[in-house]
């Protein structure tokens, strides 16, 4: 792992959180994610399985956790399987976790070799009634490649026809979505590395620069500060900023355009997501001033209404409500248009067509209950935007903030955004 270790506390923590989920005679399996292919013999670099993590803190691929809370033998209420090290291994792949290592690391006391899981899950669907299986239920996700998870699933379902089956990712959903003080910590770090690298991209910045030389700066800085990019960044200038997803990064930045630079942090597999967009030259015009001034209050009024007890309906709601007040002042949409507006046909999608923001932790859009409410521990992103093509003009700002009892805490309060903060930022080089 590049970061350092974390408390294995977070981890014995969230299991007994699910654990307490789990009805009388459950037991719950949870697997690393896949080594991904590319060409020929080539892998990606393994991402861990979110669920995995936030369970035992694991990041070795072919991982997997076994939890049975009523097991007759105490010893398989709780284990962790693992490939076993050897020679030939430790030479092409590196070292491999040791039991200890993995105990140390998860909190997990009893850790066996994979060779040990189809008897140990045969003995113990024997004296289980109800097997929770898990599957990747994000609202957004592609099924084109077959998970562990499911395969295992398939094979289960296949051999024990008679036993009841159910799906643990809704439980995860709840329970991931509210933070610990921990996690909350670790993504309030990856955002302060995040706002470093935006220091350093920005000292770059000027006419003629290339939008690869600022995705340099960016890595270069996570890469100094042990972190990962978590998502393929967005560094997109003049009217390329107004494809929501521009990912080249390969044009000029002109003078007289606007730059949006969309990036997150990723340490400790927790993630940063922020958006800022700044003058090529170091001062808006007034046109560009005036629609970074009305994000930027979308911005701020919504992190206000982010509280507890909040729909993400309703709290998307008025931001739409308030962009459409902003695009009539703008010039964008007329009086009559703002007042025709509807939660099915908002007056704002022609210039803010995307969502308001998403929750934020081990996934980048991490899963949440899909409408909330917000409850004390989500962290959710903010982030307004207006798109103008016709205009060559796009600006997204976005920051990470913390729910609580208190009121929002916005997490990224120290990055510059006002436009006069990003001014003096690039005047001071």
């Amino acid at each position: 792992m590049r970061h350092t270790p974390l408390d294995p506390t977070l981890f014995a923590v969230n299991r007994r959180r699910l654990t307490e989920r789990l009805p009388g005679r459950a037991m719950a399996v949870v697997h690393a994610a896949d080594v991904t292919p590319t060409t020929g013999d080539g892998t990606r670099r393994m991402h861990p399985a979110s669920d995995l993590f936030w369970l035992t803190g694991i990041e070795q691929e072919e991982s997997v956790l076994v939890i049975a809370p009523q097991a007759a033998d105490p010893t398989r209420r709780e284990m962790l399987f693992l490939r076993e090290p050897n020679e030939h291994l430790a030479q092409w792949e590196g070292d491999k976790l040791t039991k200890q290592r993995a105990t140390e690391l998860s909190g997990v006391a009893q850790v066996r070799w994979l060779s040990e899981l189809p008897g140990v899950l045969h003995a113990l669907l024997c004296e289980s009634e109800a097997v929770y299986l898990n599957l990747n239920e994000h609202e957004r996700a592609a099924y084109e490649v077959e998970e562990r998870d499911l395969r295992m699933a398939r094979q289960l379902i296949a051999r024990y026809p008679l036993h009841r089956f159910e799906r643990l990712a809704p439980i995860l959903r709840s329970l991931r979505a509210v933070k610990q003080p921990l996690e909350v910590e670790l993504i309030r770090r990856a955002v302060d590395i995040t706002a470093a690298g935006l220091r350093r991209a920005v000292a770059v910045l000027r006419p003629g620069a290339m939008e690869f030389e600022l995705e340099a700066e960016l890595v270069a800085e996570f890469t100094r500060r042990r972190a990962w990019m978590a998502y393929e960044p967005i560094v997109a200038s003049g009217r390329r900023a107004c494809v929501l997803h521009s990912v080249d990064n390969d044009a000029e930045c002109r003078a007289g355009e606007l730059v949006l630079v969309d990036v997150g942090a990723s340490y400790g597999n927790y993630n940063a997501d922020l958006t800022r967009t700044y003058p090529v030259n170091g001062r808006f015009t007034p046109r560009q001033r005036a629609v970074y001034d009305a994000v930027h209050r979308v911005l701020r009024d919504s992190i206000a209404r982010a509280t507890v007890g909040t729909t993400l309906r309703d709290w998307k709601r008025a931001a739409q409500v308030q962009m459409a007040g902003e695009l009539v002042s703008l010039g964008l949409i007329t009086a009559a248009d703002a007042a025709a507006d509807t939660p099915e046909q908002p007056a704002c999608r022609k210039y803010f067509m995307h969502g308001l923001g998403h929750s934020l932790g081990l996934g980048v859009h991490d899963i949440a209950p899909v409408d909330g409410p917000l409850e004390p521990g989500w962290v959710i992103t903010v982030e307004p935007g207006i798109y103008i093509p016709e205009e060559g003009l796009a600006v997204r700002l976005e920051n990470d903030v913390v729910v609580t009892e208190r009121g929002p805490i916005d997490l990224a309060a120290d990055v510059p955004i006002a436009a006069d903060e990003i001014e003096s930022l690039m005047a001071a080089g």
